[in-house]
């Protein structure tokens, strides 16, 4: 039997020690917070308690929308129980172009970047118009779980 000096124990991580999610008690979350449900990161947009029935455990019922794909989703959990909640950062960026639907973005320390793709529908629209027109646009991009999605723009300071 080898001894623990010589084993070679690696221990690599990419994501820099940070979860892409973290649990919850089902109780503890709220109206317009974030959960996975069906692996997929939500906004929770209705939440309603059922009392405690004659075997035991309170139920929470929650609707919420994927903030990607903005699909509606339900859940029914004990509210004891732990959900996953991901971890949502958002970024504010400077919008350099638009090429081949995807944006091309500045942050505040200069880095820029090309991976993030042009939303779909009204929000795409928008930052075409305003690029369009010569405007200085910020966009507001979502990431969790491993995605990005652009969700806001705004007209930004000259």
């Amino acid at each position: 039997m080898a001894s623990a000096e010589d084993q070679d124990y690696s221990f690599d991580s990419a994501d820099a020690g940070s979860s892409t999610t973290f649990p919850m008690q089902c109780s503890a979350l709220r109206k317009n917070g974030f959960v996975v449900i069906n692996k997929r990161p939500c906004k929770i947009v209705e939440m309603s308690t059922s009392k405690t029935g004659k075997h035991g455990h309170a139920k929470v019922h929650m609707v919420a929308i994927d903030i990607f794909t903005g699909k509606k989703l339900e859940e029914l959990s004990p509210s004891t129980h732990n959900m996953d909640v991901p971890n949502v950062t958002r970024r504010e960026y400077q919008l350099i172009n638009v090429e081949d639907d995807f944006l091309s973005l500045m942050d505040d320390s200069g880095e820029t970047r090309e991976d993030v793709k042009l939303p779909d529908g009204d929000v795409g629209d928008r930052i075409r118009k305003m690029q369009d027109e010569g405007k200085d646009v910020n966009v507001i991009v979502l990431k969790a779980m491993g995605e990005e999605v652009a969700i806001d723009c705004k007209e930004g300071a000259k």
